[in-house]
């Protein structure tokens, strides 16, 4: 961790530690003669010593060690990390930008006309509009229903083609297991084949 205010806390620990030269030197990252120099009154003249302590920049007990030994070089305090991380809520809504809000009802159009299979829920998230929006393009009940029409949500920019064709391709996927389900429903009970003790008796 670097110093934010190198010379200020040379000042401030030529004035108030008996630190070696190289030691303050090292720690503020300045030439060893710079700090004789403060030390002498020649450099930082105007200069208000800052408390590198009291900022959280040492600690007195380090100080304390590199005045016992000189060969000791000072160690900065790290930073405590965050206390945590802002996560990004699963099902949060799009946001999208107000200049872009008049095209959703054009990019619903295109997706209720070339992807029927998608279901609203789906539109709703991938859009980031309402059922009731998605209902009143639908049933033409909009109140900009005259002036809507089918644009690629891609090329109004309110999607990518990544999350689209993931849309696409998860409601095919369900539509594919909703058809096979009601097909093996419509089977039935098949025909029980003729049994082999059953023989036309003849005359």
């Amino acid at each position: 961790m670097s110093v934010l205010m190198p010379k200020a806390t040379a000042v401030w620990l030529v004035e108030h530690s008996s630190l070696s030269f190289k030691q303050i030197a090292d720690f503020c990252s300045l030439h060893p003669l710079e700090v004789k120099g403060i030390a002498d009154g020649e450099v930082a003249k105007d200069i208000r010593g800052v408390d590198p302590i009291a900022g959280g920049t040492v600690s007195r007990e380090e100080i304390a060690k590199g005045e016992a030994n000189p060969d000791h070089k000072l160690k900065a305090i790290e930073p405590d990390p965050l206390p945590f991380q802002l996560k990004k809520p699963k099902h949060s809504v799009r946001y999208t930008p107000v200049a872009r809000r008049n095209d959703r009802p054009d990019a619903i159009a295109w997706i209720l006309r070339f992807h029927p299979e998608i279901p609203d829920p789906q539109i709703a998230k991938l859009l980031g509009t309402t059922k009731s929006t998605i209902e009143a393009v639908r049933g033409k009940t909009h109140w900009n229903s005259g002036a809507i029409r089918p644009v690629d949500p891609v090329t109004l920019g309110l999607c990518t083609q990544i999350d689209l064709d993931a849309t696409v391709a998860r409601a095919a996927d369900q539509k594919a297991r909703l058809q096979a389900k009601l097909a093996k429903l419509q089977e039935g009970p098949g025909l029980k084949p003729l049994g082999a003790s059953e023989h036309r008796e003849e005359g």
